[in-house]
């Protein structure tokens, strides 16, 4: 008996008990968001934001699944090198760096993973994709950001911010206080990139590319997979595939903080 292919299997050999899957997510959820709106992370988006988030899913899609897949003809196959996964990984990070609320991972992955469905996959296995999408790469963004308080990357705010001066009582008004009033009136923008930006930026990037090496082969394979599929979990493989996804994610999510970096300042997010 299954629903929409999902076996709905919890007894496979080596399968990480579903209990443990569901307390991560409730964890890691709930500090995401307490974190987020404590430290400021945690607001609404806008239009802009969810344009930013629907135009990086789609082009983390035509990415993963038709350049990526182009490139990959001239690659041999190997678990060290994945240039999908690396694009997307710097896709995203981009959208990140542009919306900066806790979120905005787990929505975009949300969209690629429906994308992903309408373009390459299909819904056999839904929600079970939504929710492994959603929750382990999505999150592990979204903590971060939620860790920063918005600050992602180390990111100062480019967006223009307007500064007023309290009204005072009995102060003769003279030409040089208007001058002085219309001066902290005028929108003012921090737009400095220090190399301290750069180095907190790598060192983000790196950790959260560390992270993003394990929902495939522990989440995925260790519990998605044979619940979906009812198929037994090789821990030898799982462990293989932590080790080589790491460095080369590492590496990328390098890359992706400092192009996050430079288009938030292009753009002036």
């Amino acid at each position: 008996m299954s629903f929409n292919g999902i076996a709905g299997a919890v007894n496979e050999p080596g399968e990480i008990p579903w209990e443990l899957v569901l307390l991560y997510f409730l964890v890691a959820l709930a500090i995401a968001f307490l974190l987020g709106k404590r430290s400021g992370g945690l607001k609404a988006f806008n239009t802009l934001d969810l344009i930013y988030i629907g135009i990086g899913s789609a082009f983390a899609v035509a990415w993963e699944f038709y350049i990526a897949g182009f490139l990959d003809r001239f690659i041999p196959s190997n678990p060290f090198v994945s240039v999908g996964f690396w694009g997307r990984i710097i896709i995203v990070f981009i959208v990140a760096a542009l919306v900066r609320k806790v979120g905005v991972g787990m929505l975009t992955l949300f969209i690629f993973d429906v994308l992903g469905d309408i373009f390459h996959y299909g819904f056999g296995g839904e929600p079970m994709y939504f929710i492994y999408e959603t929750f382990t790469y999505g999150l592990f963004v979204d903590l971060m950001i939620a860790a920063t308080g918005g600050r992602i990357f180390g990111l100062p705010n480019f967006a223009p911010s307007v500064t007023t001066k309290p009204p005072t009582q009995n102060i003769q008004k003279t030409t040089m206080q208007s001058a002085e009033k219309e001066e902290e009136d005028t929108p003012t923008r921090s737009t400095s990139i220090t190399k301290s930006t750069f180095i907190v930026g790598a060192i983000e990037g790196a950790i959260i590319g560390i992270l993003w090496a394990f929902p495939d082969p522990v989440f995925y394979d260790g519990f998605f997979r044979p619940f979906i599929e009812a198929k037994i979990v090789n821990w030898g493989y799982i462990y293989y595939h932590i080790y080589a996804y790491m460095p080369g994610d590492a590496i990328a999510g390098i890359i992706g903080a400092i192009i996050a970096i430079i288009v938030a300042r292009a753009v002036g997010s």
